[in-house]
């Protein structure tokens, strides 16, 4: 659910991998419309909503207006930020990174992309089941990591289909994040959906994130808006790749 004409460039492809985590999860260290778990789209209007967003979660800008959505990832050098890897398709040329944006502030500044990292099958034919991406961001003069201004998710993998989550994603016609409740289920053998209303164009690469803190909203993130249909054929269904082995070893392979 990007709104972005995907421009033709090179982007960073990597694919080794040699960091031990243990299984399940990826960790280092450490007012938003939210509706409550339902099950269905048609029960989802009418939940209870109550205001709750990770900082960690931003807005992603090229050319002055942001197209889609990313979320701080945790790692070592604290400079990595999650995305679905249809936005980035034009590689790192332009782009910023604004955690916790809204209202057309960006309280943790601007972080400039400097790389991106796809998976080969991704860059090889933009396979679905491989929809995501790790972007590496700086900001000049700021001693201080993203992930120390803006806290970060750990990356969770292998957690099956089924998980209760928060949704997190820009719409590209407003400044602040919308963000829903509800639980996952499986679309085919490598996807994930969920029932959310109101994620049209812009939430794409907004995270999926489970056992979340609700001091911080941070948590484990186990999926990014995209995949098929690049994120869903209309704004009520939103789907995932399913994060597994594929999205540990790019991730593993991004550290070093």
């Amino acid at each position: 659910m990007a709104n972005w004409a995907l421009r033709p460039g090179a982007v960073v492809v990597v694919a080794t991998a040699c960091l031990l985590v243990s299984s399940g999860e990826l960790s280092v260290d450490r007012g938003v419309a939210v509706t409550e778990p339902v099950s269905s789209v048609a029960d989802v209007d009418s939940a209870a909503r109550a205001p709750r967003a990770s900082t960690a979660t931003g807005a992603l800008f090229a050319d002055g207006s942001h197209f889609c959505s990313a979320s701080v990832v945790d790692s070592p050098a604290g400079n990595l930020v999650l995305t679905a890897a249809h936005c980035v398709n034009g590689g790192s040329a332009g782009l910023s990174f604004a955690p916790g944006y809204h209202d057309g502030i960006a309280p943790y500044g601007w972080w400039t992309v400097t790389a991106v990292a796809v998976p080969g099958g991704w860059a090889a034919s933009a396979d679905p089941d491989l929809d995501f991406a790790f972007l590496t961001v700086e900001q000049d003069g700021d001693p201080h990591s993203v992930q120390q201004l803006a806290g970060a998710d750990t990356l969770g993998f292998d957690r099956g289909y089924t998980n209760p989550v928060t949704i997190t994603g820009y719409p590209d016609t407003g400044d602040s994040p919308v963000a829903c409740r509800n639980t996952t289920t499986r679309f085919g053998p490598y996807q994930q959906r969920i029932a959310c209303p109101g994620f049209p164009d812009g939430t794409s690469g907004g995270p999926w994130v489970t056992a979340v803190n609700p001091a911080t909203g941070d948590g484990t993130v186990i999926g990014v808006i995209g995949g098929y249909e690049q994120g869903g054929d209309t704004p009520d269904v939103s789907y995932s790749a399913y994060f597994d082995h594929d999205i540990r070893d790019l991730y593993r392979s991004v550290l070093h």
